[in-house]
């Protein structure tokens, strides 16, 4: 009988629970978007955001500054793991790094789940740079296409 050291199994799991985790979020986001009644779709992405007090300065997409660059600073310190690990598993830690952006700032998911797009809007506007490199590690052509249930 073979006895694997914790290190040897440890490795393999890591990247299962990442992918269970964010399937559990994404299911649990877009449970949320079944109850009550849906608001009518956007076209437009709003340029400032409701839940900023006046005076707060807003980039594209409806967010804080402070907001955007929290994100920015999320995706880019997770840069060197997507690189690491397959595009599919990285893709995965994508949408958990998004919920997770969007429940720390108090966002309405439901309106990043109608419009995934603004992830890339703010971005753009915020970090193009770090915004590029999250999509060639990744492999998509941009960070809404990685992003399940948004």
């Amino acid at each position: 009988m073979r006895v694997r050291r914790a290190s040897q199994t440890g490795h393999r799991r890591r990247p299962a629970a990442l992918a269970a985790g964010a399937v559990a979020l994404a299911a649990a986001l877009t449970g949320c978007a079944g109850q009550g009644t849906a608001p009518a779709p956007q076209s437009a992405v709003p340029t400032s955001s409701p839940a900023a007090p006046p005076g707060v300065a807003a980039v594209p997409g409806g967010v804080t500054e402070a907001q955007a660059a929290q994100l920015c600073r999320d995706l880019e310190g997770q840069l060197q793991s997507w690189r690491t690990y397959t595009p599919t598993i990285g893709k995965t830690g994508l949408n958990g790094l998004v919920g997770t952006w969007i429940a720390q700032n108090n966002l309405n998911a439901l309106d990043f789940l109608q419009d995934r797009g603004r992830i890339d809007v703010i971005t753009t506007a915020a970090c193009p740079d770090i915004r590029q490199e999250a999509v060639t590690a990744l492999e998509i052509p941009d960070l809404a296409s990685g992003l399940i249930g948004f």
